[in-house]
């Protein structure tokens, strides 16, 4: 059997009915409130203003808790003027990561938002005070900018203030009236249900402009899966080009949030960064343990002091342009330099994959999204193979099905590295067929993903599913590390019986010859008659 009997399947958090209802609810939501403003612009609207919620309603609950406990169970902190709140600021900041007043919660700026005349400014005052709370503090970097892409002056939500004003009362009335239960009903997941939701959503619709920035729920599970298998935690979690995060917050749905020691990530992409963020905050992740930068992971590294990682997953960006060798200085970054050759400057996939390995822990695991054409194509990649797999750092290729990611029907594969191998070997595992056709994308069911898991894990040739390939044979290929290479696909053609068949024709001809000469014989008679 393919399928490992041990392996665990995912049990919703929440009730499948109530996850329904709400997505069905958010959808709805999103669509009314669009009008002009393009789908993947507007998420910036509707998931700015459910952080904004989350973290009013996450804040409050979080002070009522304590004043309950104390004693105080009528006390409520929505009701208590803001000179009132300010005792509590900085021992707040210091736990939660930022502050906000009363009378800037979301529920009461909401119960105020139809009268008020200058909203617009209001939004915007509650944002930046929202993020000057944490200056100074050590969720200074955590904060920043947070609201950036919520821009509540911008022509795309009408072109007067009036009308603006009116798209926003909208918008907080729909985010308000969204079932997303009580803090005190441990219902906090549901928040970062409704976020991936949304982001799925918005990415199908967005093409390429949103898929690049978001790994589907189902792959996630795979990679985190892969690399945390046989372990019940793990101290740090990393991604290079993490997007808007969704990978590393598999691990703690996966091993339990109590589980993962930290979680640490990279994004170029400015407005991606600031969705990663709100992601984790989304998830209750806070803000001591994650650390996710902005920038360029190949140039400009930020987590070096961090490094080694147990766990590390990326979808990075595919065939990106990246300086290469017209930088004399990355030949010699440590990151690169093993292999003797940087990765063509026109495709930086195993650029990527290099600084992946550099920074995986001894015994970690790292599981990357791949463009099919790093397994085989010649010149520079193919040198970096023959580096990994000399030094028998590639663990198993995993063939994915085609049209699985948002804005690309390319069949992509999964490369697991390990620094601490067992066995001079590389698995190759031809999942191309485990998938099922959702809508307009395929998608890997639980099935799909314990096939997949489960040859991982057993590492045993199956015939036309998966194999064990030795370095030396793979070497011998010239390092191409295609899994069609080494695992051959099954024949469902059917097979025919050319004496049957050959018999069957002569049938035909013969009775072909009968009908003609039928025919003959009607025209003779025919002519005759005339």
């Amino acid at each position: 059997m393919r399928r490992e009997e041990k392996y665990k399947s995912m049990t919703p958090t929440t009730k499948e009915s109530q996850r329904a209802e709400l997505h069905k609810t958010i959808w709805r939501i999103a669509n009314d409130l669009r009008g002009s403003v393009d789908g993947w612009d507007f998420k910036s609207y509707v998931l700015g203003m459910l952080f904004y919620r989350f973290i009013s309603e996450n804040l409050a609950a979080y002070i009522n808790k304590g004043e309950h406990e104390a004693g105080a169970t009528g006390f409520d902190y929505a009701q208590l003027p803001d000179a009132q709140a300010e005792f509590g600021r900085k021992a707040t900041v210091e736990e939660k990561g930022f502050y906000v007043l009363p009378s800037e919660l979301f529920g009461n700026v909401r119960a105020r938002a139809s009268k008020d005349q200058n909203l617009n400014e209001t939004l915007e005052r509650v944002f930046k005070t929202i993020e000057g709370s944490a200056v100074g503090t050590e969720s200074e970097d955590d904060l920043k900018g947070l609201f950036d892409d919520l821009d509540v002056n911008s022509s795309k939500l009408g072109n007067t203030v009036a009308k603006r004003n009116e798209k926003l009362v909208k918008l907080l009335d729909a985010i308000g009236d969204l079932p997303l239960g009580n803090f005190e009903d441990n219902s906090i997941d549901l928040f970062g249900d409704a976020y991936e939701y949304l982001m799925t959503m918005y990415a199908s619709q967005a093409g390429k402009s949103g898929g690049e920035f978001f790994t589907p729920q189902e792959v996630s599970e795979v990679l985190a899966r892969i690399t945390v298998m046989g372990k019940e935690r793990v101290n740090k979690v990393y991604d290079p080009a993490c997007g808007s995060g969704s990978l590393l917050l598999k691990f703690a749905k996966v091993l339990g949030p109590e589980n993962v020691g930290g979680f640490y990530g990279q994004e170029n992409n400015l407005t991606t960064y600031n969705l990663a963020r709100i992601n984790m905050f989304l998830h209750d992740v806070n803000y001591e343990r994650f650390d996710i930068a902005h920038g360029d992971t190949l140039l400009e590294p930020q987590h070096w002091d961090d490094e080694p990682f147990e766990a590390i997953v990326s979808n990075p960006p595919y065939s990106i342009k990246w300086p290469g060798d017209a930088n004399p200085l990355l030949i010699n970054d440590e990151r690169f330099a093993p292999a003797g050759v940087l990765a063509p400057k026109s495709k930086a996939d195993l650029a990527f994959t290099m600084h992946i390995l550099s920074w995986l822990a001894v015994n970690g695991t790292a599981a990357i999204v791949e463009f099919p054409g790093v397994l085989y194509r010649a010149g520079a990649e193919q040198r970096i193979r023959k580096y990994l797999i000399d030094n028998n750092y590639v663990d198993t290729v995993i063939q994915l099905p085609p049209d699985l990611f948002f804005g690309t029907t390319i069949a992509t594969c999964i490369i697991v590295l390990k620094k601490s191998k067992t066995d001079n070997s590389v698995l190759f595992v031809n999942a191309s067929d485990e998938f099922k056709r959702v809508g307009n994308k395929n998608k890997l069911t639980t099935e799909n993903q314990q096939n997949i898991l489960g040859a991982f894990a057993d590492r045993e040739s199956v015939e036309h599913f998966s194999t064990i390939v030795p370095n030396e044979m793979i070497a011998a290929n010239d390092y191409d590390i295609a899994v069609s290479s080494y695992v051959e696909e099954e024949d469902v053609r059917e097979a025919i019986d050319i004496t049957a068949l050959n018999a069957e024709i002569a049938q035909i001809v013969a009775r072909q010859a009968e009908l003609r000469a039928s025919l003959d014989a009607i025209v003779v008679d025919l002519e005759a008659s005339r």
